[in-house]
């Protein structure tokens, strides 16, 4: 990776034609080969960029940018489009590369998988008396992430989410909808699980006749102690 900070211009053409005035900029060539230009501001998006695969060029000015300050030029272009990016770098504050090596890649905390490992270990949360038939039962339409059965008689069906939104409902409608199919399930209840459920979720549950369930993931994970809290 290199990083140049620099003042310079930009001009962007393809798509669209887009152009920055001379500013300091911080310049960003990766090693898959992309191009990113920054400011001091904006968060992480870029003011202009190039995706691989492209090239990068680096030339003298002609007489004209000389004339006017620029020290170089970068030319990027985009191997699989006419896109094109030029910067005219006027002066040259900090120029580094260094070698980052392979990318582990990035382990979220608190997916779904997470969240499906520790209510399987914690049924109790959906009732007393609740067992654990099987996490992942398979359905000719895809595997419910939890199936329990209930200490009247029947099962429950658990669909768990990060988020609960309408797609998670109609998902366990579907599933619930095909269990009740066999007997030896039958009857059967269906609980979405998420640490929020957005308001439409809910009420399109309960006119499906779904219960639903708000996770607190630390709790869950044993870290939430209740006297620690002031309210």
């Amino acid at each position: 990776m290199r990083l140049v900070v620099a003042r310079c211009a930009v001009d962007y053409s393809g798509r669209l034609n887009a152009h920055l005035d001379p500013a300091r900029r911080l310049l960003l060539v990766k090693a898959d080969g992309s191009v990113l230009i920054h400011a001091d501001g904006g968060s992480y998006k870029p003011l202009n960029w190039m995706n691989p695969p492209c090239k990068l060029v680096e030339s003298k000015p002609g007489a004209a940018e000389a004339e006017a300050g620029v020290r170089a030029v970068w030319e990027v272009s985009q191997l699989k489009t006419e896109d094109r990016l030029r910067v005219a770098i006027y002066e040259v504050f900090h120029d580094v590369e260094a070698e980052l090596g392979a990318e582990p890649g990035l382990v979220k905390d608190g997916v779904e998988a997470h969240l499906q490992a520790l209510l399987a270990d914690q049924v109790e949360l959906f009732g007393p008396g609740m067992r654990l038939i099987r996490r992942e039962y398979p359905t000719a339409i895809g595997p419910v992430d939890l199936l329990l059965r209930a200490p009247g008689g029947g099962t429950v069906a658990v669909e768990v989410k990060r988020r609960g939104d309408i797609d998670g409902v109609e998902q366990l409608t579907r599933y619930v909808e095909l269990l009740k199919r066999d007997p030896a399930l039958r009857p059967v209840r269906g609980v979405l699980a998420a640490q929020a459920i957005k308001p439409q979720a809910q009420v399109l549950a309960q006119d499906r006749g779904l219960d639903w369930v708000v996770l607190d993931y630390d709790e869950l994970r044993g870290m939430d102690d209740p006297s620690l809290r002031l309210f």
